[in-house]
């Protein structure tokens, strides 16, 4: 792991995760307008939203040391989408936590990348920050995301299922499922 700017940055095998760049700011937008992408969001995001969402990004590294880092593309430089970790900022029985979370472009998808990427994530969580738990929630029907979860050796949690209170109500994506996972060491 290396250090930019104070904020961490993170290789693996076939990406960089590392702080947000001002040239992200047009290919974020892209994917925040893409509705495959947005798929389980209430909505697309504008040029505007989505340039905040950087701010935004950039703002809980400079106070928590970690939160969503931008994903490159190692072999060709490629700007592929986030993940990262982040604190929940709503009110939910399993809250005050940290959630892990991903986004790749559309041309990044079936590659694994999105799992190469939350390993680090978790890596880093766990090892650097020492957390004792991370938490991954979705909409309940976005079995990608759950495959995801699964994969990194996320297990659902169903009595911490829950109705999303960032999301409209009575809107189909409103019921998220909860998963959690501890540090290796931890588990028993």
């Amino acid at each position: 792991m290396d250090e930019h700017r104070g904020f961490p940055q993170i290789e693996t095998e076939r990406l960089l995760l590392r702080p947000w760049r001002d040239v992200d700011r047009e290919p974020w937008a892209a994917m925040n307008a893409d509705p495959r992408v947005r798929e389980f969001f209430p909505g697309l995001l504008t040029r505007e939203r989505s340039d905040a969402s950087i701010d935004f990004f950039m703002e809980r590294f400079a106070r928590d040391g970690f939160c969503f880092w931008a994903l490159e593309e190692k072999a060709t430089g490629t700007f592929a989408g986030f993940t990262g970790l982040n604190r929940v900022d709503f009110e939910a029985p399993f809250t005050p936590c940290v959630e892990i979370g991903w986004r790749l472009a559309h041309p990044f998808w079936q590659r694994g990348l999105a799992s190469e990427a939350a390993r680090a994530s978790l890596d880093y969580g766990f090892g650097r920050l020492g957390l004792a738990e991370i938490v991954a929630f979705t909409a309940w029907d976005n079995l990608r995301s759950r495959r995801i979860m699964e994969r990194i050796g996320m297990r659902r949690d169903p009595a911490g299922d829950f109705i999303h209170p960032k999301i409209p109500p009575n809107h189909p994506l409103q019921p998220s499922v909860l998963y959690r996972i501890m540090p290796p060491d931890q588990i028993r």
